[in-house]
């Protein structure tokens, strides 16, 4: 593909480009769907193609087409330079590139089983078991659903700089979810959308599905008759899946520094975590330390070089309490006169042009067991599994609701309770953290359906994370009887 990508980078450089870059890539998938031991659907498919993006006049251009030979890598640069001359009509400012040392490198992701040589029917007998252990719980239960998700990506980044690089990332995961219905409620547990990690199938063997099922119907059943969140302000203990999301919309969201510097206003809303802020905010108390960090094992976010050719890093976002840093690609980092990227350039595949994503936004763990935090909270609630949320436009006021929740009395689990919703306001519910648990209890969680951008992109993200007390939230019952 070398004399692909040369072609298209000598093409638009000759037509008046001062930069250019060109990203093949080929995407291939497969989803299963089961819904009470039946197969309900079945997406085996792929993608492929390439794009070009240029920079004329200070202004981007971008073009991109499916057929990739010389004729149409040409043609396609071509018209990448006409949309950036347009461009530059209409422009603010210059584009001002941070700068990366060029690189001539391969990635792959690490695994065990690649999860595309595993028969088809292995995977469906798998989805149908977990369908079937939710189902024998009882008539109580309405619907079993599983599915699984493979995807892997291979793509070449070259640029004018010199870059060449090379990568293969590959991830996979499972879902199980049980509803029930009786004694005039419905409801619904689930083992976990999250549940999503980069590697092969040996992940998917590692959730041991169907025993999860198994207990997702259980706790389906016991939620009919469970009593609703009573409307109180306590301390809550949130677990590690519903956390990855709160981390997510809070934290990961807010400090995209295109989204900071209002790129982003009209789709998804802007960011409380303006530049006037960077080194100086306290977003949380003292022991929340947020990073992102692309090199994670593991991680949904974990890759070898972003889509600009900068290599995966660990960035603080918030250390020790203190907003310190964004994610940012090239542009956005040198609009704001940073020394260099983070290496969050993405984009979801190669009809679309690499926007700020979030990789890995992991909370770093602290030194509590479980057990201990529990002992230690004389009155509150545990909270897991995202049910429902809203968050404003700048990322401050939000709620979150549960699928499952337990009342904590002197430091004991007490009471099943359902419906529990939490509220609060991102430094104030960040500034309340008092408690993180250990290395024992972090996961690494994946969130393959990020969206952001118009037209929209859809990406996948990870975030490591262990439960946390936070003091004095406002709880109450998303339903009202």
């Amino acid at each position: 593909m070398e004399e692909i990508t040369s072609k298209a980078i000598k093409t638009a450089i000759s037509h008046g480009a001062t930069y250019a870059d060109i990203r093949i890539v080929e995407q291939t998938w497969q989803t299963i769907v089961t819904r009470n031991a039946k197969v309900r659907r079945v997406n085996v498919g792929s993608s492929r193609g390439f794009g070009i993006r240029v920079i004329v006049d200070g202004a981007w251009g971008f073009s991109s087409h499916y057929e990739i030979t010389p004729t149409e890598v040409e043609k396609v640069a071509k018209e990448a330079v006409k949309i950036a001359r347009a461009s530059a009509k209409v422009k603010k400012k210059d584009v001002k590139l941070a700068p990366v040392k060029p690189v001539k490198d391969t990635y792959k992701t690490p695994l065990i089983k690649d999860p595309f040589t595993i028969p088809l029917e292995e995977k469906i007998k798998l989805l149908i078991e977990a369908d079937k252990r939710i189902l024998a719980k009882g008539e109580l239960i309405k619907v079993a659903t599983s599915s699984m998700r493979i995807y892997r990506e291979n793509k070449i980044f070259a640029s004018s700089e010199g870059s060449y690089i090379t990568q293969e990332i590959t991830w996979c995961g499972a879902t199980t979810r049980a509803v029930a219905v009786g004694y005039g409620e419905v409801q619904d547990r689930s083992y976990d959308g999250r549940n999503f990690n980069t590697g092969g199938y040996e992940i998917i063997e590692e959730i041991d599905l169907p025993e999860k099922a198994e207990k997702s119907g259980e706790e389906a059943i016991k939620l009919l008759t469970a009593k609703n969140c009573p409307s109180m302000v306590t301390d809550v203990i949130i677990g590690g899946s519903q956390l990855a999301l709160q981390i997510h919309e809070s934290c990961g969201h807010p400090t995209e520094l295109d989204r900071a510097l209002g790129a982003e206003a009209a789709y998804a809303g802007t960011s409380f975590l303006t530049p006037d802020k960077l080194g100086k905010f306290r977003y949380g108390s003292e022991i929340v330390n947020l990073v992102a960090d692309a090199t994670a094992p593991r991680g949904l976010g974990t890759f070898g070089y972003d889509d600009e050719g900068v290599p995966a890093q660990k960035v603080y976002l918030v250390k020790n309490g203190i907003f310190v840093g964004y994610l940012s690609d090239r542009t956005s980092a040198g609009e704001l006169g940073l020394p260099s990227s983070s290496g969050a350039a993405r984009a979801s595949g190669w009809n679309r042009i690499p926007l700020v994503r979030m990789t890995n936004i992991n909370l770093e763990p602290g030194d509590w067991d479980f057990d201990e935090l529990i002992q230690e909270t004389k009155r509150g609630i545990y909270v897991e599994t995202n049910r429902s949320w809203s968050i404003d436009d700048k990322r401050l006021n939000f709620q979150f609701g549960t699928q499952i929740a337990y009342l904590i009395e002197n430091g004991e689990f007490k009471e099943l309770i359902k419906n529990a919703v939490y509220t609060s306001i991102t430094p104030q519910f960040w500034g309340s953290c008092d408690a993180i648990c250990n290395k024992k209890y972090w996961h690494m969680w994946g969130t393959p359906n990020c969206g952001k951008g118009q037209p929209g992109q859809v990406m996948y993200v990870g975030h490591g994370t262990a439960p946390a007390r936070f003091r004095n939230i406002r709880v109450f019952s998303g339903v009202r009887k």
